[in-house]
């Protein structure tokens, strides 16, 4: 069984940068052969997929953030980051990570376990 942690979410001005982090853990579990997925969630919206990393170290981006935001992963330290800059008042959401996988299309398939969640604010 996997367990996540994320954490460095903020107060942060709008144009300002974070460091989100996801730490997995758990017995037996392959962290280097997941595929990891960063989501956000604001209340009342459905959790929307921002980025994933393949286990081959691929990045994929939804729109929004393209060329903002940039995953990255440490699998010597079962570690996931999502650098974010260039933050609008629209990133303002809870994030999440997820261990997952990409199907034969190559897209994300989200695991079923889920951390707590960092809350990032972003003011104008």
């Amino acid at each position: 069984q996997v367990q996540l942690v994320e954490s460095g979410g903020g107060l942060v001005q709008a144009g300002g940068s974070l460091r989100l982090s996801c730490a997995a853990s758990g017995s037996g579990f392959g962290f280097s052969s997941n595929t990891i997925g960063w989501y956000r969630q604001v209340p009342g919206k459905q959790r929307e997929l921002v980025a994933t990393i393949s286990s081959g170290g691929r990045p994929n981006y939804a729109d929004s953030v393209k060329g903002r935001f940039t995953i990255s992963r440490d699998n010597g330290k079962n570690t996931a980051y999502l650098q974010m800059n260039s933050l609008k008042d629209e990133d303002t959401a809870v994030y999440y990570c997820n261990t997952g996988r990409q199907d034969y299309r190559g897209t994300y398939v989200a695991g079923g376990t889920w951390g707590q969640g960092t809350q990032v604010t972003v003011s104008s």
